[in-house]
């Protein structure tokens, strides 16, 4: 199998980030900015402190959020998928960005924007296939968490899946779904523990044409399973391999584990997946600095790497 080293950026109007540097990161979620924690931030900042503390917001080392400036707590943001979608009409989806003092978390990873608009490209090519007799194709989408790749996967004619063991972030996906106009044709959102249900799902027979996994370096399901990625995620991919249909384009999967590398990625993709047609592509989701000094700086969020069938 093949593998290159890309860097992809998210290109999404909605998202800045505008500087970083001394473990934070300074971001504009549409009209508002946010200072946040980033630990992948070694270097200096680019811009003067005093243009961080114009931000609406900003972490304490706590990772409480300390609001300074009038924020809402909740504000949607409207990501364009395909200026040419069904119809000639644009495809999109519309995320709902969240702020909280007791959370650090706003809703969404922008970084993932590049392949949320892939999952909507092979919706729309296998959507038309579909209609040659093939049957609507079908998505999984494993630790789901706020529904983005789900609703992107739906906007495009997938049968999607959505599995995640966090009860609020399940309904903050069918929030999105909500804001979306994409409540017509629901997805199946399932609170559930990830290798508990792909084992059931080999056991049904059933199978898709893409499967998309964003697993955290340490989890616990509803049932306080508990999940650690060293040791689990090659028993999870083999399990995955199973469930891919006969004609699976993509199998892709994401990391943030800081001890991990894209190449370490690619060497487990290749074992899993050994003796299937397509390749396996690896690299990492970086963001483009904004702010004048840092503007040739990419800002590494996410390792990947993904099997894809033309």
């Amino acid at each position: 199998m093949n593998k290159t080293i890309p860097i992809i950026a998210p290109e999404w109007p909605e998202y800045e980030l505008i500087d970083s540097g001394n473990c934070r990161k300074l971001e504009r979620f549409g009209a508002y900015s946010i200072v946040r924690h980033e630990p992948k931030a070694w270097w200096r900042p680019a811009l003067p402190e005093r243009d961080w503390a114009e931000a609406h917001a900003s972490q304490d080392e706590e990772g409480k959020l300390l609001i300074a400036k009038k924020l809402p707590a909740a504000w949607p943001l409207k990501l364009e998928l395909d200026p040419h979608g069904p119809g000639g009409k644009p495809l999109g989806i519309t995320l709902e960005a969240r702020v909280s003092e007791t959370s650090r978390h706003i809703g969404l990873f922008p970084e993932q924007a590049p392949h949320w608009r892939l999952v909507a490209k092979l919706g729309a090519e296998l959507t038309r296939s579909a209609a040659h007799g093939e049957g609507r194709p079908r998505l999984l989408n494993l630790f789901g968490y706020t529904g983005a790749a789900s609703l992107a996967a739906q906007a495009a004619g997938f049968s999607a899946t959505h599995v995640d063991a966090s009860r609020p972030a399940i309904a903050w996906a069918k929030r999105n779904q909500e804001l979306s106009g994409l409540s017509e044709t629901p997805v199946r959102f399932l609170l559930d523990d990830v290798v508990k249900f792909v084992q059931r799902e080999k056991r049904r027979g059933n199978r898709y044409e893409v499967i998309l996994l964003d697993p955290p370096s340490f989890g616990r399901g509803p049932n306080r399973e508990v999940w650690k990625v060293e040791g689990m995620v090659r028993d999870l991919l083999v399990d995955c391999r199973e469930l891919l249909s006969d004609r699976a384009r993509l199998l892709l999967l994401t990391m943030y584990n800081l001890e991990a590398s894209a190449l370490m990625l690619g060497n487990l993709m290749d074992d899993v997946l050994r003796g299937l047609p397509g390749s396996v592509t690896v690299g990492e989701l970086a963001v483009p600095h904004t702010a004048p000094g840092a503007q040739a700086r990419f800002l590494p969020r996410s390792l990947f790497a993904r099997w894809e069938r033309p």
